[in-house]
């Protein structure tokens, strides 16, 4: 994370988040997401939301990532190939929580309902 501000951020974010208050899908705060194992090594991400079922992770980036660009881009590129798809808001748009929500229900809509097998 970073500061007090952007752990408040995040926790008002997850506020919203939780308990299934997105159209009923739900997510999880700071899910480890394995993409590689090697022996007893572990490799894995900790995005600050994922939603399963939308194969979504949520990045609030505080000031840390303006320095750690390159790092992102890498656990972006990785995660894509995971078929995960990556939303990323900055730390001052969370003030703007309506504009927030209505982004991660726009891709949270893009979620392909299973038809049922033919019988």
């Amino acid at each position: 994370m970073g500061n007090k501000k952007d752990e408040k951020n995040v926790k008002r974010l997850w506020a919203k988040l939780k308990d299934r208050q997105q159209d009923g899908f739900k997510f999880l705060r700071q899910h480890p997401l394995l993409y590689d194992r090697q022996g007893n090594d572990l490799n894995f991400f900790v995005p600050d939301f994922y939603c399963p079922k939308a194969k979504l992770a949520i990045e609030v980036d505080g000031f840390i990532h303006d320095t750690s660009k390159i790092h992102d881009k890498h656990r972006e590129e990785i995660l894509r190939s995971m078929g995960i798809r990556i939303i990323r808001f900055k730390n001052d748009e969370i003030g703007e929580m309506e504009n927030v929500l209505m982004k991660i229900r726009e891709q949270l809509v893009l979620v392909p309902t299973p038809t049922p097998p033919y019988k």
